[in-house]
């Protein structure tokens, strides 16, 4: 049984609600689990608890509200007197515009700016106002926080942040880059720091989270000075299924000239491009690697792309740095695809950076660590932890009020 203080923590999706119960002060997760293929006929949830792995169904099109209560009736019943353990809930809310720079405890007012924010995550912002709703009812005693991808982005100066539109677009509407994965690269930029044995306020690194999903921020004393991902997670990198950056002509091309609807054209940019669209086989990298080693050009294709396409981002992120400590990797593709490692390294020697094998092969599962050679410009990677940056947040935010993660302002 636990007898150190615990936070409970929720990230919603779309379609999946994933849970951990972890320690704030240790990042030691006593319970993680998802509940996935909710709102379909084969929702299910899957646990994990000390190390026991469990499955059960959910009634068929269950929605986040039943996981939670299935968390609370059948899960958390292992860990008895909850309010024993149990000290806070932390939400991971995928946009929170300007209007949150650092997280927060919930209230109505903030449930209601995660609210007029959604129109900026569709897909995830009223999944998150689910989970908090459904949490409240569920644990009407914990103090509840949210924790924002987007906060971390806000120290970007105007001028990264800012696109050259109109700018009655961005005063009116709030049409600008926000970032996303901000709290899994605030994670990443305070281990680096650690690592590196540097003070967080003289750190600056270019952090690489890669994914289904990737981005890539440039870290200046700490702070993000620029990110990939704009308004939506859809600018920047090739990810799995998005296409990342293209000419903006290619939509108005294709709507005039090929009568693409508004929705032919969302679900070729978000489900139908990237390594999926360009390999015409996979979104998964692992797949990509398997077939490309037995001779697929499309696949091999996908990969270069990739590769291509982060390095040049990685070598444009060096101008607002002025000097680089430490590139670094991160994410399921990041930690461990050492094919990718070494494909963007090999692009970026005239920066300086040259691969280990031998250190860049040990890169995997968990593992954390140096992959550049001794000669070479400073290459990591740093396996991220966002649940226990929630949680954190969570526990400190308790007793006192909320601050800036780091003293980052905006410029």
């Amino acid at each position: 049984m636990q007898t150190t203080p615990q936070v409970l923590v929720l990230n919603c999706g779309s379609s999946s609600l994933k849970f951990a119960v972890i320690d704030p002060a240790t990042g030691l997760e006593s319970l993680s689990g998802i509940g996935d293929a909710l709102g379909q006929p084969e929702a299910t949830v899957s646990w994990k608890v000390n190390g026991a792995k469990q499955s059960a169904s959910l009634p068929r099109q269950a929605a986040h509200t039943e996981v939670i209560q299935f968390l609370v009736d059948e899960i958390l019943s292992a860990f008895g007197d909850l309010s024993q353990h149990l000290i806070a809930l932390g939400h991971r809310v995928v946009h929170g515009g300007e209007q949150f720079s650092c997280s927060v405890l919930v209230d109505d007012t903030v449930i209601a700016a995660i609210r007029q924010c959604a129109a900026l995550a569709p897909l995830h912002n009223p999944a998150a106002l689910q989970g908090i709703e459904a949490a409240r009812k569920s644990f009407p005693t914990l103090p509840q926080v949210a924790v924002f991808d987007t906060a971390f982005h806000q120290t970007m100066p105007r001028h990264a942040y800012l696109y050259a539109l109109p700018y009655s677009l961005y005063r009116e509407h709030g049409i600008r880059r926000y970032g996303m994965h901000g709290t899994s690269h605030r994670y990443v930029t305070e281990r680096s720091a650690e690592l590196l044995n540097l003070p967080l306020d003289r750190l600056n690194i270019i952090s690489a989270h890669l994914g289904n999903g990737a981005s890539i921020t440039a870290v200046r004393d700490g702070c993000s000075v620029d990110t990939s991902m704009g308004l939506t997670p859809l600018e920047g990198l090739v990810m799995g299924t998005r296409s990342g950056d293209l000419d903006p002509g290619i939509l108005m091309h294709l709507g005039c000239r090929f009568d693409y609807s508004l929705k032919q054209l969302n679900d070729l940019l978000n489900r139908e491009s990237g390594l999926l669209g360009i390999s015409e086989l996979s979104n998964d990298c692992r797949a990509l690697e398997q077939a490309a080693a037995k001779g697929h050009d499309g696949a091999q294709l996908a990969l270069d792309i990739f590769s291509y396409r982060l390095a040049k981002y990685v070598a444009a992120y060096h101008a607002p740095l002025r000097q680089v400590d430490a590139l670094v990797f991160t994410g399921g593709i990041g930690e461990n695809s050492g094919l990718i490692r070494e494909k963007v390294l090999g692009h970026l020697e005239g920066l300086g950076f040259r691969i280990d094998p031998e250190k860049n092969r040990q890169m995997r599962f968990g593992a954390e660590g140096v992959i550049s050679a001794g000669d070479s410009a400073l290459a990591l990677v740093v396996p991220t932890n966002e649940e226990w940056v929630i949680a954190r947040d969570a526990a400190n935010l308790i007793p006192g009020e909320c601050s800036n993660h780091n003293g980052c302002r905006r410029e």
